[in-house]
Formats: structure tokens, C-alpha cells, sequence
């Protein structure tokens, strides 16, 4: 009796298990175990945020745990609570390593392993996030890279867990449950589409070269509370989702995408208009920035602005000549490989005296798009925001912003003495400012959506944009108080009848009364619950016995969403 009763718990205890992973590697298993959101993937970097990859890297379990094979999801070790497991390479193959009774015991894999732990969290030793032990919901896999000889760490983590650890990291507490809302939206947006994705193994990495993530030990009950109330909601511009592009501060206002960015891919600059990302002053009647005088007149005071209570607001730099000319012939070479310096400034190219500063064309916040240093010895155009604040250092920082004139000093030589910068916000200004929202929550009183709608020009709210084709999708989102809701299909492809449960009732949508039109809206407000989370599932055609009779030949495939008014 013992004995089989044993058999009968272990082999629970797989199942379980093997689930678990099932549910972080996207696979159908059941519908109870399926993630409630997307699986997004984190790569992992050191304590320094300066590596992604490793050669070795020890994890432990706040509870029990479970080692398993990457590629079959069977379960190679169940560990106890707190036992360390160290992974490290061999030519192609994963190797495992754990201390059981004072003896090392290994275990190896041409496949991977992926660490769970479904009742604590995973940590990382000596991984340190936010001044405290790295900890991380979901799991974590290790995934050898090309070279064989290194892998990453990634974090296996559900899309709404995954912004648990982000808000409170890129945002504090105190600006306001409005901005953090904002924030979230922001953050979501941001991880189902970054603005460049470096590599296949994953989707997005922890420090700011993504977004902040640091994990479960950071997360806040305000943070919390931001993600919750915005569950599954998402910026949307002409039916997709938006590049949600944030800085701490714009200097009170933001740029046009364009002007401040290159093309990931062709790195053409400026590079191509997104619409939603243009230029905005926070305070309406403000000119474009885009002249000289303007743009001096502006950075050298400081108006009113959203952005006021930022430290970086406004700011101010020096150099003597002397200064400068070193930093700008350390720098040059570094600048000149990422291809924005022309011509080519190379390490042992001399750059003589500085004669000139000229800017040559600005955005429309003030933005320098394209900066000619002048010198004895040639001139060099310099382009892109990011490539002149990492030029122009001071104390070895870049500027805080390419928001910034300049006011140069001459001698009785009418050789220049000293340059002094005068700039305003931190980042690169596109999209939401940090330090804005937060104004706009305390200050002006804003919802997330009146702050979301003011940086992004032209969106909606709503639920990601799915496809409807041979199986049921579900999704689950917040209803804010205030709000209406509409299914949004942008084609119905003369699909005469819709069948969704909504909150675990049935209702079949009539969609011929649309007649030859395909886009069409279907009001949904009196089935949802305001101020609290809603699921809904959309049954496709194909599977519903009502509208089949009404089908042509095959399947059909329409995208939808759910749209908040």
C-alpha cells in the first residue's frame, strides 16, 4: 500500500511539474494550466548590467524546486528548498551541478535546462537587484549561445509578472497611481514590441537598454496596483500596438521619433515617421524649437512645463577649450564605428584646434540632430542624439539630453576660451516623459488615459490585437470605471455572426445588419465589469455550429480587439 501510494504522489508531482513548464515554453497542455498572459523572455545580465552572457551562474529555490530538460520538459532533478544548483558548459553540453550529502553529483544535457519553482521564487547567487538578492517569478532557462563556449540566463516570466518587477523600477511610488497606470500601459506596450530585438533567444533584456527589471524583491503594492487595474491593456494606433517609447524627462517637450532615432535596421536617420510618436509642448502656444534663437531662448530659462519638478529640467555644463578638445579626441574615434561621424574620425587622426560649434539643423523640442565641429584640421558632422550626448561628456557622462545650445566664450584672439551648454531633460524625449506624467496625475489631476492619449498622438486603449482563426482565444482585461467597451474587427471578412463568453456567458453578435461593410464595432460595455477584471473568449467560426451553415469552403481568420472608450 505505502509503496504504490508513493508511485502514485511521485509520478503527481511530475505531471505537475512538467506542466509547470509546459505553461512557460507556450505548449497547450490544458486549459488550467495555460498563462493568463504572454510568456515574455528576459535575458538576464550581471550585477554591473555590463554582460549578458556567462560561463557559469548558481541557482536556488525558495521552496522546492525542479531541474528540468529544456526541449522534452521532462524533469531531471527535483531540488529541495534553498539547494544550490550550478550550471556551466562542456564543448556542447549543459552540465549540472549539486551537492547531495557532501558529494558533488552532475547531470548533463545537449539540450538545456530550465529551473521552476511553483511555490517561491528562483533566485540567482550573487545577482543583486535593487540593493537586494535577484529573485524572479516564472522560471529560468539557460540557453547556450553560438560560440558554445558562454550561455544566457533567461527569465521565462508571464507578461503581467514580468511588469510587477518593471514599474516600481522605472517609476517611484510616489508620483501618483495615475502615472503609474501609464506607465504600466507604457511598459506592456514596450515589451510585446521593442523598438530592436538583438537576438532570437530573447525578447527583451533587464536594464535600460529595454526597461528596468528587477524582479520579484522590487515589486511595490502601488506597482502592483498599477498593473493590476491596467491588466491586458495596451496602446493601440491603426489597429496595432505602438512603440511605447518613454524618458524620465523631455525638458518639457517631447520630439519627434524621427528626428531623434535611426532605423534599427537600415540605420537610415532620421529615421522613418511613426505618427503617434511627433512633437508636443506641454504648455500649448509654444513655438517649434527648431531655430536657433528660439531654441536659446527656451533652454536658457526655464517656463512652465509638466517636467518643472525634475532636477533635470534644466542643467548647465562648462568646458574650457582645452577640456573639450581632449574629450572630443577620446571620443570622436569611439563615436565614428557607430557610422554617425563624417567623415570617419579614426584613433590616430589628430584633431587640431576647436574653431566652431555649429548646429546645422534642429527638431522641433530643440533637439540637435546634426552638429559640425570645426576644427583646424577638418570638420566633422556628427548626427543622432544619442552619438552627440555620448560626445560631448563632461566628468566622463554624457549630456543628459541633445536638448542643449551653446554659449562660447573668446578671448582677446577671438579664440575660443570657454563653452557653456545649456540643456533641459534626461533621455531621449520621445514619447512619455516620467517626470510629466507624474505632474499630470498629482498636479493636473489626469487619468492614465488623458496622460497616455497627451504623449501618444491619435491612440486608443485596448486589449492586444488577436487573430481569430481554428481555435478559442481568451483573453483577460481591466475595465477602468468610466470606460465603454467595443470588439473592434477591422475585417469581418462577411462573417455574419460572432460568438464570445464573456464572464462565463454565451453571446452570439448578429453581424449582417453591417451589410457590405467589413470594419465594424460591436458594443459590449453592458456585459463588462467596471473597475474589475474581465475575460473574454472568441469562439471561431469554424467551431461555432450557428454561423458555419453561413461560411465558404475552409476557415476563416479575423483580428480583433477589444477597444476602451
Amino acid at each position: 500500500m505505502g509503496i504504490k501510494v508513493n508511485k502514485i504522489f511521485l509520478l503527481l508531482v511530475l505531471f505537475l511539474a512538467v506542466t509547470f513548464i509546459f505553461r512557460f515554453a507556450s505548449v497547450s497542455f490544458a486549459r488550467s494550466v495555460e498563462p493568463q498572459s504572454p510568456v515574455i523572455r528576459v535575458g538576464i545580465m550581471d550585477s554591473s548590467f555590463k554582460f549578458l552572457d556567462r560561463s557559469d551562474v548558481t541557482i536556488f529555490g525558495t521552496s522546492e524546486c525542479y531541474v528540468c530538460n529544456s526541449l522534452s520538459r521532462s524533469v531531471v532533478k527535483k531540488m529541495p528548498q534553498n539547494t544550490e544548483m550550478k550550471f556551466t558548459l562542456d564543448n556542447d553540453k549543459y552540465i549540472l551541478t549539486v551537492k547531495e550529502n557532501g558529494i558533488n553529483k552532475t547531470f548533463d544535457s545537449k539540450d538545456g535546462f530550465t529551473v521552476t519553482c511553483p511555490k517561491g521564487y528562483i533566485g540567482v547567487k550573487g545577482l543583486v537587484r535593487g540593493g537586494k538578492q535577484a529573485l524572479y517569478r516564472g522560471a529560468l532557462q539557460v540557453v547556450m549561445i553560438t560560440n558554445q563556449k558562454s550561455f544566457y540566463l533567461i527569465n521565462l516570466v508571464e507578461l503581467e509578472d514580468y511588469l510587477k518587477g518593471v514599474v516600481p523600477n522605472e517609476m517611484p511610488s510616489y508620483f501618483g497611481l495615475a502615472a503609474l497606470k501609464a506607465q504600466a500601459v507604457a511598459a506592456r506596450n514596450y515589451a510585446i514590441k521593442p523598438r530592436t530585438k538583438e537576438s532570437r533567444l530573447y525578447d527583451v533584456v533587464d536594464s535600460v537598454a529595454s526597461q528596468v527589471y528587477f524582479g520579484y524583491n522590487t515589486e511595490t503594492p502601488e506597482g502592483t496596483k498599477a498593473v493590476r487595474e491596467t491588466e491586458g491593456v495596451v496602446a493601440i494606433y491603426n489597429g496595432e500596438p505602438i512603440l511605447a517609447l518613454y524618458s524620465s524627462c523631455a525638458g518639457g517637450y517631447t520630439e519627434n521619433y524621427s528626428y531623434a532615432f535611426s532605423d534599427p535596421d537600415t540605420k537610415q536617420f532620421p529615421a522613418p515617421l511613426k505618427p503617434y510618436l511627433i512633437p508636443h509642448p506641454d504648455i500649448l502656444g509654444i513655438p517649434a524649437l527648431n531655430r536657433e534663437d528660439v531654441a536659446y531662448k527656451y533652454y536658457s530659462t526655464s517656463p512652465e512645463s509638466y517636467d518643472i519638478k525634475s532636477k533635470y529640467y534644466r542643467w548647465t555644463k562648462c568646458w574650457t577649450r582645452e577640456e573639450l578638445e581632449k574629450v572630443l579626441q577620446q571620443n570622436l574615434p569611439v563615436q565614428s564605428r557607430t557610422g554617425f561621424v563624417k567623415p570617419e574620425f579614426c584613433d590616430n587622426t589628430q584633431l587640431g584646434t576647436l574653431k566652431a560649434l555649429k548646429v546645422i539643423r534642429r527638431g522641433n523640442s530643440g533637439k540637435i540632430m546634426y552638429l559640425d565641429i570645426v576644427t583646424t584640421n577638418g570638420k566633422y558632422q556628427v548626427s543622432k542624439e544619442l552619438t552627440i550626448r555620448r560626445l560631448l561628456t563632461k566628468d566622463g557622462k554624457a549630456l543628459p539630453s541633445a536638448n542643449v545650445v551653446f554659449r562660447v566664450d573668446t578671448d582677446s584672439f577671438d579664440d575660443i576660451s570657454t563653452i557653456t551648454a545649456y540643456g533641459g531633460g534626461y533621455g531621449h524625449g520621445v514619447g512619455m516623459s516620467q517626470y510629466g506624467a507624474s505632474y499630470m496625475a498629482q498636479e493636473v489631476k489626469s487619468t492614465f488615459d488623458e496622460i497616455l492619449k497627451h504623449y501618444y498622438t491619435g491612440i486608443s486603449l485596448g486589449t492586444i490585437p488577436v487573430d481569430i482563426a481554428e481555435q478559442p482565444v481568451t483573453q483577460t482585461f481591466y475595465a477602468p470605471e468610466r470606460s465603454r467597451a467595443v470588439i473592434l474587427i477591422k475585417d469581418r471578412k462577411k462573417l455574419n455572426s460572432l460568438q464570445a463568453v464573456i464572464n462565463g456567458k454565451k453571446y452570439d453578435f448578429d453581424l449582417s445588419k453591417y451589410m457590405n461593410i467589413q470594419k465594424c464595432e460591436i458594443d459590449i460595455s453592458s456585459y463588462v465589469n467596471k473597475g474589475e477584471e474581465n475575460k473574454i473568449t472568441f469562439i471561431p467560426a469554424c467551431q461555432n455550429r450557428s454561423v458555419i451553415s453561413t461560411l465558404r469552403k475552409g476557415n476563416i481568420s479575423i483580428n480583433l480587439f477589444i477597444k476602451l472608450l
